[in-house]
């Protein structure tokens, strides 16, 4: 074969620093075309961005050009920086510095967007971490809770 056909989906999810309440809706919609314009600077589009006040969920489509770790490196890094420029309120916000990262199979899309964009409503019911704990045990990931949390 003469040329690279890829197209890999991720579903990212990390949280703010100690899960700190930073990402209110006053600043959700910048912060997200902010992060999207990240993305598409590193050929990864992202589908759908959402969240809550301490997390984030980001469905992209993964250039082949970047590995996965260098893409949400740089999206934490620029935007991190960027949301501190928005007041006195923001100075101390952080990222943590893990993440959750799951591919997501091309049927599997639109119950994606759907779940990223119901996150507000979605977690009036549910904490963070039991959504993160669920996630992980339905991709049957391997993990020591003691370490998630920090």
């Amino acid at each position: 074969m003469s040329q690279s056909l890829v197209k890999n989906y991720v579903h990212i999810i990390f949280s703010t620093k100690h899960r700190n309440d930073f990402i209110d809706e006053s600043i959700e919609e910048e912060l997200f075309a902010y992060i999207s314009t990240i993305c598409k600077n590193l050929n990864s589009p992202s589908i759908r961005i959402g969240g809550t006040d301490n997390h984030i969920h980001i469905l992209l489509t993964l250039s082949p050009k970047y590995a996965l770790m260098k893409v949400i490196q740089e999206i934490k890094a620029h935007s991190s920086r960027w949301i501190k420029t928005k007041g006195r309120k923001y100075e101390d916000f952080f990222w943590q510095d893990g993440y959750g990262a799951f591919s997501v199979s091309q049927k599997h899309i639109f119950a994606t967007i759907n779940y990223i964009i119901n996150q507000r409503e979605h977690h009036k019911n549910e904490d963070f971490k039991t959504e993160f704990l669920m996630i992980l045990n339905k991709y049957e990931t391997n993990y020591d809770e003691k370490y998630l949390w920090d």
